[in-house]
C-alpha cells in the first residue's frame, strides 16, 4: 500500500491538550473486525469484552524527563536538548537532538541550571539535528540521575501546546511503568488506573508485561510513498519468560490476548515462534508493521487515535483492515473523539 492512502484531514481542535480527570473516563470506540460494527463506549466498559483467564499484555517502559533547556558557552544562547538514549553509563555519553542545531558544533559546551550545576560537551554530530554529548560529572551515578530528574521536564509531544505541569509527571506515565528508557509514553496504557486494573484482575483477567522503550523514531514522519521502503529507528525491547508463560498458556487454552498499544504489539511481533507462541528475547527492533500483515500473537488491540500517515495509525489499519479503520477514523472526527497522547481510545476485537 501507499503512504498517501493513509491521509485524512484532522481538525486541530480534536487534539487533546490535557488528560481526562480520571484515566478511565476517556471514551472508547469498539471496532468489531468480523462484522464491521462500531460501538461508542466509555473506557471502563472494556471489562465487558473479556472473560476469566483472558490476558492483557502491557508495555512497562517508563518515560524519563528527556527535554532539557541549557545555554551555550560564551554566547549564552538558549538551547533545547532532547535526550534520546544513554550510550555509555560510565562515560555519561548520550544521543540527543538539539534545537537550534545550527548553533551547536563539536567541542561546544552546554550549561544547565541557574548556577551551571550540570555541564555537557558536544563530541560528535550524528544527524542534522542529532549530537552525541558527554556530561562532565564527577559525582555518583545516583546524584547524576537526580540532577537529570531536576533539570529535565516531562517530554510532552510538540502538538500539546502548553508547558508541562506538575500533573503531567504522573499522567504522562502508565501506572505500571517500571523500567526507565522511553522518551514518549505508550499512550494506550494511560487509560488504565490502578482501580480499573484491580477490577479486571478480580474478574479473572491476567496481565503480562513486556518492555519496549518508545523512541522518537516511532513518531518520525514517513517520507517514502512505498511503505515497504520505510525504515523504522531501532528501539530496545525485552520479552521475558514470565510474560511468555502467561501469554502462551492463554493461547493454548483458547483464551483471548489483548495488546495494550502498538508498541506492545511490535514487541510481541518481534518475538514469536513458528507455532505462533511468544518466546523470550531481548534486543533492538525496527519492525514496521503495515498492510497486508498476518498478526501472530494478540487477537485484539487497544490503541489511541493517531496522526494521519503515522506508523502507529498504519499498524492499526493492518490489524483492523484498511477500509474499516478509515471509516472508524472518519466517525471519530465526526463524533469529536479526542486524538493523540491524552486523547480517547479504540478497542479492535
Amino acid at each position: 500500500m501507499k503512504l498517501s492512502q493513509f491521509r485524512f484531514d484532522l481538525p486541530l481542535n480534536l487534539i487533546a491538550q490535557n488528560p481526562t480527570k480520571r484515566r478511565e473516563d476517556s471514551r472508547l470506540m469498539v471496532i468489531h473486525r468480523k462484522t464491521g460494527h462500531i460501538e461508542d463506549r466509555n473506557f471502563s466498559d472494556i471489562m465487558e469484552y473479556y472473560d476469566d483467564k483472558d490476558v492483557f499484555v502491557v508495555n512497562n517502559t517508563k518515560v524519563f524527563p528527556a527535554r532539557m533547556y541549557g545555554r551555550k558557552e560564551k554566547t549564552g544562547a538558549k538551547i533545547e536538548v532532547f535526550l534520546l538514549r544513554e550510550l555509555n553509563k560510565t562515560n555519561k555519553l548520550w544521543d540527543v537532538i538539539v534545537d537550534p542545531a545550527r548553533k551547536i558544533r563539536v567541542g561546544n559546551k552546554l550549561y544547565f541550571g541557574e548556577n551551571d550545576e550540570l555541564v555537557a560537551e558536544v563530541i560528535d554530530n550524528t544527524t542534522s539535528r542529532g549530537r552525541t554529548i558527554r556530561f562532565l560529572w564527577d559525582g555518583t551515578e545516583e546524584e547524576f540521575r537526580q540532577m537529570l530528574e531536576l533539570m529535565g521536564e516531562t517530554p510532552l509531544p510538540k502538538y500539546i501546546k502548553r508547558k508541562p505541569e506538575e500533573e503531567d509527571k504522573e499522567r504522562y506515565q502508565t501506572v505500571y511503568a517500571k523500567y526507565e528508557g522511553a522518551v514518549a509514553a505508550p499512550t494506550a496504557g494511560l487509560h488504565f488506573s490502578k482501580e480499573l486494573i484491580k477490577r479486571l484482575e478480580i474478574q479473572g483477567i491476567r496481565f503480562a508485561e513486556v518492555t519496549l522503550h518508545t523512541g522518537l523514531g516511532t513518531f518520525r514522519q514517513i517520507e517514502v510513498e512505498d511503505l515497504s521502503k520505510h525504515k523504522m529507528d531501532a528501539e530496545y525491547y525485552r520479552v521475558d519468560a514470565t510474560a511468555c508463560a502467561i501469554v502462551n498458556k492463554a493461547k493454548e487454552c483458547k483464551n483471548r490476548i489483548c495488546s495494550i498499544g502498538t508498541t506492545t504489539m511490535r514487541a510481541m511481533e518481534t518475538s514469536y515462534t513458528a507455532q505462533k507462541l511468544l518466546k523470550p528475547s531481548e534486543g533492538w527492533t525496527n519492525h514496521f508493521i503495515h498492510p497486508p500483515y498476518n498478526f501472530n500473537v494478540a487477537d485484539s488491540l487497544v490503541s489511541n487515535f493517531h496522526l494521519p500517515k503515522s506508523s502507529l495509525m498504519i499498524m492499526a489499519c493492518a490489524f483492523a483492515g484498511y477500509d474499516l479503520m478509515m471509516d472508524a477514523y472518519q466517525k471519530a472526527i465526526k463524533d469529536k473523539y479526542r486524538f493523540f497522547s491524552y486523547g480517547d481510545a479504540m478497542l479492535i476485537i
